[in-house]
């Protein structure tokens, strides 16, 4: 597909049709194609960036963005962090264990299954408009790995909920918006409520020759989805039942009681006041400790 032939397409019944799928089925880490905002030292940050259309280089039918699920929480027995294979559409142990501790309708066992939930995450391409704390990525493509709060803020303007309103779609080039992501240190978590988006305008003035520019820029989706990156059915049950603590052969560590490190899924890519990790690598570097 060329630059022309997306100008003249809707994309909207594609969009729409996908947010209705989400949510029946991570993999970012330390990646020079992530651009991750900084914050000052009270935790606060203000940046401008524009989400892009369907990479190029993914194809016709391509999404704009991608939607990954991973798991990190501590057992009697270790970590368990691992990307959840419902990123694919495939079974996940760790699911499948929550969903026996919801239904079993005890509430110790509900709150076992809250700790252990699966977290939620997006990746898609953007252009930075503005980013004060480092100018040098204005101007440039980047993958930007986010949270639920954000994706909302985007399927709010695809699907908007009041008839005054009026829908537009954030990734599109000519019709879209910049968005102002604008975040706080709320209670020791990165808070993203205050961001939003502009009014509509094209996307570099409109010029079809920047746009296509960074549009064949901007990387491939697909491979956050490649299925070699996610392990199979009977080694993911294997891990998870040491970390549980089950079979014969296991040796408790000194914590003897499930437990998690609780992490908000509108935290999008840390939750480390450092900003450098994102939310898997966090959860390596503490069981490496």
């Amino acid at each position: 597909m060329n630059l022309s032939s997306l100008k003249k397409k809707s994309s909207f019944d594609k969009l729409t049709k996908a947010i209705e799928n989400l949510g029946s089925g991570g993999k970012p880490g330390a990646d020079d194609r992530l651009w991750v905002p900084e914050v000052d030292k009270a935790g606060n940050g203000y940046a401008v960036i524009r989400f892009l259309d369907s990479p190029h280089v993914d194809g016709e039918d391509a999404m704009p963005w991608v939607q990954l699920f991973n798991h990190g929480f501590q057992g009697p027995g270790g970590w368990y962090i691992e990307n959840c294979p419902t990123s694919i559409g495939q079974k996940c142990p760790a699911c499948e264990k929550n969903t026996e501790h919801w239904n079993s309708g005890e509430e110790s066992r509900k709150d076992v299954a809250r700790k252990q939930k699966r977290k939620l995450n997006y990746v898609a391409n953007i252009l930075v408009i503005k980013d004060a704390a480092n100018p040098s990525n204005e101007g440039k493509v980047f993958l930007f790995k986010f949270g639920k709060k954000i994706f909302d803020k985007i399927k709010e303007k695809i699907e908007p909920q009041f008839e005054d309103e009026k829908a537009i779609n954030p990734f599109n080039f000519w019709e879209g918006a910049n968005f102002k992501l604008k975040i706080r240190n709320v209670e020791g978590y990165r808070n993203y409520d205050k961001s939003e988006f502009d009014s509509p305008s094209p996307l570099l003035d409109g010029d079809d020759d920047d746009i296509e520019k960074v549009w064949k820029s901007s990387y491939s989706l697909k491979g956050f989805l490649n299925p070699s990156d996610f392990k199979g059915y009977e080694e993911l049950k294997t891990k998870l039942n040491k970390v549980l603590g089950v079979g014969s052969d296991f040796k408790p560590r000194s914590k003897t009681v499930e437990e998690t490190l609780e992490v908000e899924e509108d935290v999008p890519f840390t939750v480390d006041s450092s900003g450098d990790d994102d939310t898997l690598s966090y959860f390596n570097k503490l069981a490496s400790e």
